[in-house]
C-alpha cells in the first residue's frame, strides 16, 4: 500500500511540474517550421481553440475560412481554407504555424502569435509612437495549444 501511495505521489508531482513547464517564446525550438514539443505540457482544449479562432487576439477567421465556423460572420480569403488542416499538416507543423508561421512560410503575412522579439518597426497600438518595454505574445502558450487542438479536429472526413 505504501509503495502504491509513493508511486501515486510521484505521478502527481510529475503532472504538476509538467503543467508548470511553459516554454517561453524565445525558447521554442523550430524544426523546419514545426514545433514538436507542447508549449505547456498540457493538452489543448479544442472548444477553447474554436473561441480563439473567432475573436480576440486570435481572430483566425478574419483571414481564413472554416466551414465548421460558418455560423460566424466575416470569414477571410487571405489565408488558405482551414477545412482539412489536420490532414494537410501534423500537430507539430500546426503548432509551428500558429506560433510563428514565418518559420515555415517565408514571406507570409500571417502574424507571429507566439513571438516577443525581432520585430521591425513595432508600434504602440494605434498611436503612431514606437513601442516601449517588453512585448507580450499575441496568444499565450496555452491558447496556442488550444488553437492547435481545434485545428486537429478539422479533417476532410
Amino acid at each position: 500500500m505504501k509503495r502504491a501511495l509513493g508511486v501515486a505521489a510521484v505521478l502527481v508531482v510529475s503532472a504538476v511540474s509538467a503543467q508548470g513547464s511553459e516554454i517561453t517564446p524565445s525558447d521554442v525550438v523550430y524544426e523546419d517550421g514545426a514545433v514538436a514539443q507542447s508549449l505547456t505540457g498540457v493538452a489543448g482544449n479544442a472548444e477553447e481553440g474554436a473561441k480563439i479562432m473567432n475573436k480576440g487576439a486570435g481572430n483566425c477567421i478574419a483571414c481564413h475560412e472554416v466551414t465548421a465556423l460558418s455560423h460566424l460572420p466575416f470569414h477571410g480569403e487571405v489565408g488558405p481554407m482551414l477545412d482539412g488542416a489536420a490532414d494537410r499538416w501534423s500537430e507539430a507543423e500546426l503548432r509551428g504555424i500558429v506560433a510563428n508561421a514565418k518559420m515555415m512560410f517565408d514571406g507570409t503575412v500571417m502574424p507571429s502569435f507566439y513571438k516577443t522579439d525581432g520585430f521591425v518597426r513595432l508600434g504602440n497600438a494605434y498611436t503612431g509612437k514606437a513601442h516601449e518595454g517588453d512585448v507580450d505574445p499575441l496568444l499565450s502558450a496555452q491558447q496556442i495549444e488550444d488553437v492547435v487542438a481545434y485545428l486537429m479536429t478539422l479533417t476532410d472526413e
